[in-house]
């Protein structure tokens, strides 16, 4: 008589015995997450700078990419002509701008 018992009467694990739905179910919901918190923000902040840059005007005081502070004095289809100090301007692409500041912050 043995002590131990036989190996070849013990039932097998079982791995992953849920349904494959349950797995569907489950990357929906990740790429959902994923969409919610990178994804949905990134394209809110992609559209409301091309709005400022579409809504830019002569006048208007600007900081580059760079942190150059201007004033633009042209703007072209591409780029735009900022005043960085008296009889001082630089052309730097519309793409360049970082953000629209307020007036009288840009002092010739």
């Amino acid at each position: 008589m043995s002590f131990i018992p036989d190996a070849s009467a013990q039932q097998p694990a079982t791995i992953g015995g849920g349904s494959p739905f349950d797995l569907i179910i489950m990357i929906g919901v990740f790429f959902l997450i994923i969409y919610f918190i990178i994804i949905r923000p990134q394209n809110k902040r992609t559209k409301k700078q091309k709005e400022m840059i579409d809504a830019l005007s002569v006048g208007d005081e600007v900081v580059t990419n760079g942190g150059v502070l201007g004033k633009i004095k042209n703007i072209n289809e591409s780029f735009i002509v900022l005043e960085i100090d008296k009889n001082t301007c630089l052309t730097v692409q519309k793409q360049a701008v970082s953000s629209l500041m307020p007036k009288g912050t840009f002092k010739t």
